[in-house]
């Protein structure tokens, strides 16, 4: 018997069981904040692996019949995906669902909802800064959120009481939650999250393979995110292309000065260069 204060959901559909997507179903069935959980994919695999983590309830490939009188649907994909979802869901939701994302970029995708859902649907942005480079329902862990940070994305059109039932689902699942604008996040993560992985991806795009039998722990953690999907960040990078691009170019403003100052050997510049960033890199909490 699910206790009512605690049930937050009669039936949500979880499209995309991968590590957010699976992970979130795994916390909301541990504390029991849905009746019914339905895991929708098109990869088996994941299926079974959802099915075995006790991560959903049911599995499905039918987008159409699992989103169907669904009181919550997490679109859990990547990012193109999402919005190719949107333009296909919007005649099967119930009146008053609520649909979430929770995919890297959000102006491109709190815009295809604006475009593509009838206004009887709530939708909302979200964004939890969870995981890590592995990806799939194999992964999945019901304490992923515990101690992270989840970002919501409302807009002036965002419904009251599904926002603030959303983020109560999120505080629920262990993240502190904070309230962006789409085009806030998106600037923010250009510079926290996508930047740093293309210059994972660049520093591994550079290393000569005969060297890496010497890599040490420094390159493995200053690298670890390459090991990302690359699907997922092309549809990253084609989705935030004008903050991207500005603070890549800031980024390569600075690797050019380190550059110079070797050149003409100016010790004064180097160090001072490192001294900001150290004390910006220990001031992290």
């Amino acid at each position: 018997m699910i206790a009512e204060n605690s049930q937050l959901f009669r039936k949500v559909a979880i499209i995309g069981v991968g590590l957010i997507g699976g992970s979130m179903g795994m916390a909301m069935k541990k504390n029991r904040f849905a009746r019914e959980i339905i895991g929708v994919s098109r990869q088996h695999a994941s299926l079974v692996h959802a099915l075995k983590n006790r991560a959903i309830d049911r599995a499905s490939h039918d987008i159409k019949k699992s989103t169907q009188d669904a009181g919550l649907v997490i679109l859990a994909t990547p990012v193109k995906t999402i919005i190719n979802l949107l333009s296909m869901i919007g005649g099967h939701l119930k009146r008053g669902g609520i649909v979430i994302d929770v995919g890297s970029t959000k102006s491109v995708i709190v815009e295809a909802a604006q475009k593509n859902l009838p206004s009887h649907v709530f939708f909302l942005g979200t964004h939890p800064l969870a995981g890590s480079e592995k990806k799939g329902a194999a992964f999945a862990s019901a304490e992923l959120f515990n101690n992270s940070l989840c970002i919501l994305t409302p807009t002036d059109k965002t419904n009251k009481a599904a926002l603030e039932k959303i983020k109560n689902l999120w505080m629920k699942l262990g993240a502190a939650v904070k309230l962006l604008s789409p085009g806030e996040h998106d600037k923010i993560l250009a510079y926290i999250s996508h930047v740093p992985h293309l210059l994972a991806y660049g520093l591994m795009g550079v290393m000569p393979s005969e060297y890496l039998e010497y890599a040490s722990q420094g390159l493995k953690d200053t690298t670890r995110i390459a090991s990302s999907d690359p699907d997922m960040w092309r549809d990253i990078c084609l989705t935030n292309p004008a903050h991207i691009l500005q603070s890549l170019d800031e980024l390569v403003e600075i690797l050019s000065l380190f550059r110079k100052s070797i050149i003409s050997r100016d010790e004064q510049t180097l160090i001072e260069n490192f001294r900001k960033s150290k004390n910006k890199r220990d001031g992290i909490v």
